[in-house]
């Protein structure tokens, strides 16, 4: 008799075993004039992957555009309710599926939305979607409380000594980029400190800290956008695309078409490829 239960518990785990190996994944083509991204879904953002997947296997995301991109921060997409000639209009949201281990880190696959005013449960577009191209960050920007540093900022720049900092700030930005805008806060904060007996310090998560710091990304997005993916081929396709001329509303001058391609994989398979967990 106890041969005969071990060998039926011995069956339902060879069973349960050989189910978890069988276990399918779905691996995403974004292919594009450019080169083709390929991008994994995230598991624990299960509301936002089932919809992704159902309007790139269904055709849907086919024959869409990049309509908004921005250098040095993201390339959007995916918008179906403009594809002419498209009867399947999306006017539905999704529930915002925040995890903390999920961030914008540069390749990091997020929903857009509309804005907080309207929008305060941050619940998700139905379908529009971006890439996140970002900056590389330096440690002492994301430990640093850059609100405060702009605050207390405001309050320098009313001192006659300091009348035409103001000038050059807004001078660096515009000719010489976010980055070296950043660069040059960093350099007032000891300034700022002294001025005002204040300390601007503040902790980073340190997985996030180590990517933004290395694979770079867009921090001040975190925990308000649902990311729900990334790209595990094809980054440099991110940074061509960033890079096309753009006209109003940061739409490319020339369009930007993507089309589909879905394939289900074993998830062990693609575990291992990627690391998708």
């Amino acid at each position: 008799m106890r041969i005969m239960q071990n060998t039926f518990f011995l069956v339902i785990a060879f069973t349960l075993a050989m189910s978890a190996c069988a276990k399918k994944d779905y691996l995403v083509t974004i292919k594009t004039g450019y080169g083709d991204m390929k991008v994994i879904l995230y598991d624990q953002t299960p509301q936002h992957k089932e919809n992704f997947l159902k309007l790139a296997q269904s055709g849907d995301y086919d024959s869409t555009i990049f309509h908004r991109v921005i250098e040095n921060f993201m390339i959007q997409g995916g918008d179906v309710n403009a594809k002419p000639g498209n009867k399947n209009k999306i006017e539905y949201k999704v529930p915002a599926e925040f995890v903390d281990t999920l961030f914008h880190h540069k390749g990091a696959l997020a929903a857009a939305r509309q804005g907080d005013r309207v929008n305060p449960a941050k619940a998700s577009s139905g379908c529009q979607w971006y890439i996140v191209q970002g900056i590389v960050y330096g440690k002492e920007e994301l430990t640093t409380d850059m609100q405060k540093i702009n605050e207390y900022l405001k309050r320098l720049i009313q001192k006659p000594e300091y009348a035409n900092l103001q000038e050059e700030l807004s001078k660096i930005y515009y000719e010489q980029g976010e980055a070296a805008f950043n660069k040059k806060l960093m350099e007032m904060k000891p300034v700022l400190e002294g001025e005002y007996n204040q300390k601007f310090d503040i902790a980073f998560p340190a997985d996030r800290l180590e990517l933004y710091t290395t694979l770079g990304g867009a921090p001040h997005l975190d925990d308000a956008y649902t990311v729900f993916g990334r790209v595990v081929e094809g980054m440099e396709v991110i940074d061509k695309i960033a890079a096309v001329e753009t006209g109003s509303m940061d739409k490319p001058v020339a369009d930007v078409y993507m089309t589909f391609e879905v394939e289900k994989m074993n998830a062990k398979k693609l575990h291992e490829l990627y690391g998708n967990k």
